[in-house]
């Protein structure tokens, strides 16, 4: 899934575009070591020397637009770079004790099919698809694959080919704009989530006053499914009504969120789920339903409950890339 920064990194490729600027897009496409920033990092410069997103922490980007400068990017097709192969290397670039990462740069020039492909690309993550791009260093040619699932990204070395899924950016879909709602969504705001609020009392949600976050005041079970059916959000409800709480969550159950949470005590967790049965829901669904929410730390204050609750979503994404990332080394 995207970070923030990648995600603006697209965007800026396609804006410049669609403006009939030429760019390059670097994509970090395997790590050794310490590395500063995760494989499928992305930077896009142009020919005037401007930049977004990073790589390495600033000693990769200066050397990108060293080239860049001296006309060693390639105007014509993508080209593979090492950084941190030879010790010297490292310590010219500043690259962390052992560090050393492999770098794929493609030029890309305003032509329809380009502004297209980025297009289709931004279009599909605005919507919270997945689309997967498909580049052949040999051949010189790339191609957009959607709709497709959720992948790591996946560099064959030997034939110079990567691919790279990219999905939507973690959301957090927050069923209620109370206090707790209100320290979530900060906190969650400062690990990369997109916040959708969600309270159909307008009255509260105009009092919601935290900054970068959308606000909806649908019911929660058109919200849910009009916001987020999507593997990567996930829906917490925090209304402490079961009324305005079990509509939305009857509908999350049938979602593919991967978290799934809804605040209250362990007695009243065991009555919703009491409730969620007797309206035939499926047992297996309610199963994936984490109530009482959160780690249980022994948080009480509303920022104490949003910790354990931040805490416990971390652990499950975190569980989910891990397992994923060990499937494909099983099958590769």
């Amino acid at each position: 899934m995207l970070q923030a920064v990648d995600k603006e990194v697209l965007n800026q490729v396609n804006s410049w575009l669609q403006s009939g600027l030429s760019c390059w897009l670097a994509t970090v496409v395997q790590t050794w070591g310490s590395s500063p920033r995760p494989v499928g990092s992305l930077l896009t410069c142009n020919t005037e020397g401007s930049v977004v997103g990073s790589l390495s922490g600033g000693c990769v980007e200066d050397d990108l637009l060293e080239k860049l400068t001296a006309g060693e990017l390639a105007a014509n097709g993508p080209q593979f770079f090492q950084y941190g192969i030879t010790a010297e290397e490292t310590e010219k670039l500043g690259l962390p004790c052992g560090g050393h990462l492999y770098i794929v740069v493609e030029p890309l020039h305003p032509t329809v099919d380009t502004q297209t492909h980025f297009n289709q690309l931004t279009t599909a993550l605005a919507e919270r698809r997945c689309a997967k791009r498909v580049v052949d260093l040999k051949q010189g040619r790339t191609a957009i694959v959607a709709p497709c699932s959720a992948a790591p990204l996946a560099w064959d070395e030997q034939n110079q080919v990567l691919e790279h899924t990219y999905g939507p950016a973690h959301q957090l879909f927050v069923i209620g704009s109370g206090m707790v709602s209100a320290y979530l969504a900060q906190m969650a705001l400062s690990l990369d989530y997109e916040i959708t609020i969600c309270d159909p009392r307008q009255e509260l949600l105009d009092q919601f006053s935290v900054a970068g976050v959308r606000k909806v005041a649908d019911m929660p079970d058109d919200a849910v499914r009009d916001y987020a059916n999507d593997p990567a959000t996930a829906i917490v409800a925090l209304t402490h009504d079961p009324r305005i709480d079990d509509m939305g969550l009857m509908e999350a159950l049938e979602t593919e969120a991967f978290y799934i949470g809804a605040m209250g005590s362990t007695r009243s967790s065991a009555s919703r789920r009491e409730r969620l049965l007797a309206l035939d829901l499926n047992p297996a669904d309610i199963d994936r339903l984490h109530a009482p929410i959160g780690l249980p730390i022994g948080s009480k204050t509303p920022p104490e409950i949003a910790i354990a609750i931040l805490a416990e979503i971390t652990a499950v994404r975190k569980h989910r890339a891990t397992a994923a990332r060990d499937h494909v080394a099983a099958i590769a």
